[in-house]
C-alpha cells in the first residue's frame, strides 16, 4: 500500500529535522479521517521540493507525533510550464486548475479575459479557491512542487509577462500553425494561454501576437477551457526531458 501523504508549510522540514508534530488541518485529517496508527509510515511534503519519509510514534486527537526518517529534495523541473487560464464559469475553473496541477503545470495565471463568462465577486476568495484546489491536487498526484497561483491579471499584464518566457503559445481554433509542429526548449519558461468559453477576442489575439506569442491550434476539435490547457501541457511534456 502506498504511504499516505500530507502537506506541511515551506521551511518546516529539512534534512536536520528529526522529529515533527503534524497538526492543523493536515494533522486533524491524519488523526480523525485517515486514522493513522503508531508505527505507520507516511510522507510529508512542503510543496517546494522537500519530502520526508516519517514514522508515526504517537497519535493525538488532532495531531501526530513523528520521527523523520529520510529527507529528499527535488529540484524545480525544467522547462517550466506556465499556463494563463481565463476565468471560467462554475466548476470548470476548478477543474482546469485540478487538471493542470496533475499534469505538471508549474504556475497558473488567472486571466480576466474580455469574453470570460465566469466572474469573481471577490478576487481574494477566487484566488483562495484556486490555490486550495491546486494544493489538494498536488497532494493527490504526489507532486514535490505545488504550482504557483498568481494574482488575477489583465490582458495588458499578461502581455508584459510574455517577455519573461522563452516560448509563448496562444491556443485558438483559427490558427494556421499546429502546436504539435512547434519546437520547444528544454530550459526556461514555456507559456500557454487558454481562452474562456466565449473565446479569445480579436483585440486580445492582436495584443498577444504583438507581444511575441504564437497563435496555434490543437487539431480540428474545439476543446473546453477546462481541458485545453492540461492537454496542451501534457502534449508538450511528452516531448520534453521531464517525461523522458
Amino acid at each position: 500500500m502506498t504511504a499516505a501523504e500530507f502537506l506541511v508549510n515551506p521551511g518546516e522540514i529539512s534534512k536536520d529535522t528529526k522529529t515533527f508534530t503534524l497538526d492543523g488541518d493536515e494533522g486533524r485529517h491524519a488523526a480523525t479521517v485517515k486514522r493513522m496508527r503508531e508505527g505507520e509510515v507516511i510522507h510529508l511534503c512542503d510543496g517546494q521540493g522537500s519530502r520526508v519519509v516519517a514514522t508515526v510514534v504517537k497519535v493525538h486527537k488532532q495531531s501526530l507525533d513523528l520521527n523523520l526518517d529520510q529527507f529528499t529534495f527535488e529540484e524545480a523541473p525544467e522547462p517550466r510550464f506556465v499556463v494563463v487560464q481565463a476565468l471560467a464559469k462554475g466548476e470548470r475553473a476548478e477543474l482546469a486548475v485540478e487538471m493542470l496541477t496533475e499534469v505538471g503545470a508549474d504556475a497558473i495565471i488567472p486571466w480576466r479575459a474580455e469574453h470570460s463568462i465566469g466572474k469573481w465577486d471577490s478576487v481574494e476568495k477566487g484566488l483562495e479557491k484556486w490555490r486550495r484546489t491546486s494544493r489538494e491536487s498536488a497532494k493527490q498526484s504526489r507532486r514535490a512542487w505545488i504550482p504557483e497561483i498568481t494574482n488575477l491579471q489583465t490582458t495588458a499584464q499578461v502581455c508584459e509577462m510574455m517577455s519573461q518566457a522563452q516560448s509563448v503559445f496562444v491556443l485558438h481554433e483559427s490558427a494556421d500553425q499546429a502546436l504539435s509542429a512547434c519546437a520547444i526548449r528544454e530550459q526556461g519558461t514555456i507559456m500557454i494561454v487558454v481562452g474562456p468559453e466565449g473565446g479569445i477576442s480579436p483585440d486580445e489575439l492582436v495584443a498577444f501576437s504583438n507581444a511575441g506569442a504564437r497563435i496555434v491550434h490543437m487539431g480540428a476539435s474545439v476543446m473546453r477551457t477546462s481541458t485545453a490547457g492540461a492537454i496542451a501541457v501534457g502534449g508538450l511534456l511528452m516531448r520534453s526531458q521531464r517525461w523522458s
